[in-house]
């Protein structure tokens, strides 16, 4: 059982970071992005070209999370021009094109990843540190860098903050582009799990929704602690109960949280 607890630590790094994404453009947007496991799988895409032109996993993975960032932050000043229920069919749109346009790019072929992590106890500790050090950098420009105040400064009172003389689109458009570099990750780590194709992100992001929603889609430490719980719980329940219920992990997740506690079990703001 304890070789099964790892095993879903490992799969729940994978949704930690795709939930983190999620947390970062609803705190600092209000926007939950339906599209980012679609800009996950691009950047999986992406990582993919460069280790098949030449380049290492781990020379590919950092320049993988620059072309993310940038994609995410363009993605932000080029289709989410709008505010509430609005966007939030944007970012339904925006992964339709996504998807389509990956599709057309890459076709629907499936591709092998390579696997960093070998097997054992490295498999599980790779992903998890990986996660870590991302957590990490990401916590230190937006809580020590000018950046970072000013994101907590328009997540705070966008109005106030624009009346104040901020570029609010352009924070927001920051805030996008951070949450890519996380869900880029996710991508990355998931790709050599599963075949590389255009829908290999829909199952985490359910997953990374739920996790998400565990801190009331403002926590990020709950969301990672949701992501890795919900790793462990989909491997156990998998393993030892019905094969096939695994999928339906996450989905209880959902279902069960608004009848706990309306915005999520931690719905305090880290």
């Amino acid at each position: 059982m304890i070789g099964q607890v790892f095993h879903g630590l490992g799969t729940g790094a994978v949704y930690a970071a795709l939930a983190l994404a999620l947390v970062l453009v609803h705190r600092f947007t209000g926007v939950v992005n339906f599209a980012q496991g679609e800009l996950a799988m691009v950047s999986a895409y992406v990582a993919w070209q460069l280790v098949d032109a030449g380049l290492s996993y781990w020379a590919a993975l950092p320049l993988t999370m620059v072309v993310a960032f940038a994609a995410g932050a363009l993605a932000q000043r080029l289709v989410m021009r709008r505010d509430g229920d609005a966007a939030l069919i944007m970012t339904i749109g925006l992964y339709v094109l996504v998807h389509a346009l990956a599709a057309q790019i890459w076709t629907s072929a499936l591709r092998t990843f390579p696997n960093p992590f070998p097997g054992g106890p490295l498999g599980v500790a790779g992903p998890l540190g990986v996660v870590a050090v991302v957590l990490a950098l990401l916590y230190l420009v937006i809580r020590h860098s000018g950046a970072g105040l000013t994101l907590r400064a328009v997540a705070a009172d966008p109005r106030a903050a624009r009346l104040s003389g901020i570029r609010v689109g352009r924070v927001h458009a920051l805030g996008w582009g951070l949450a890519a570099v996380a869900g880029a990750v996710s991508g990355v780590l998931v790709a050599p799990v599963v075949f590389l194709e255009p829908g290999m992100m829909g199952g985490a992001l359910v997953a990374a929704l739920a996790a998400a929603a565990v801190g009331g889609f403002a926590n990020p430490v709950a969301a990672v602690a949701g992501g890795l719980l919900i790793g462990v719980a989909e491997t156990l329940a998998g393993t030892y109960l019905w094969a096939d219920l695994r999928v339906l992990v996450p989905l209880a997740v959902l279902l069960a949280l608004p009848a706990v506690r309306l915005g999520g079990l931690a719905g305090v703001r880290a």
